[in-house]
């Protein structure tokens, strides 16, 4: 599965005083969209600890487009378009209920050893999945 779809409703403890989401939330929005791709895949960041395999993020971008708001329902896209290799690069696109392009950026994580804290190539468990690209 190249792309995965995770709807968020905006809590209020999301936004400032004006309702506008604090800009610092876009990266749990990420990562949670994040975090759904690899679920939809059967896969968890538990069980890739689990299997010795570490996730930090190391490069992390956003392109801020328009305000998302207290109480609206945002739709978090999120897809691959390269294959992984030491690192996999994760896009987003956050959209209102309006279909309104929020937000979009993207992330990048290495995949690394837990024991020795070595970069390590992308796990086959993941990669049987990645066929598409």
């Amino acid at each position: 599965m190249n792309k995965n779809t995770t709807k968020i409703r905006v809590r209020y403890a999301e936004t400032d005083q004006m309702g506008v989401v604090y800009h610092g939330n876009y990266a749990q929005f990420f990562e949670i969209g994040r975090t759904e791709w690899l679920r939809s895949l059967g896969l968890t960041y538990k069980k890739m600890e689990e299997n010795g395999i570490l996730l930090p993020v190391i490069s992390l971008k956003f392109d801020f487009i328009k305000s998302a708001l207290y109480d609206d329902v945002l739709t978090v896209d999120t897809f691959i378009e390269k294959k992984p290799t030491a690192k996999i690069e994760f896009n987003y696109e956050i959209k209102n209920q309006d279909e309104d392009l929020i937000c979009k950026g993207n992330s990048i994580l290495a995949f690394i050893n837990k024991k020795t804290k070595k970069p390590v190539r992308c796990p086959e468990s993941l990669m049987k999945y990645l066929d598409f690209l």
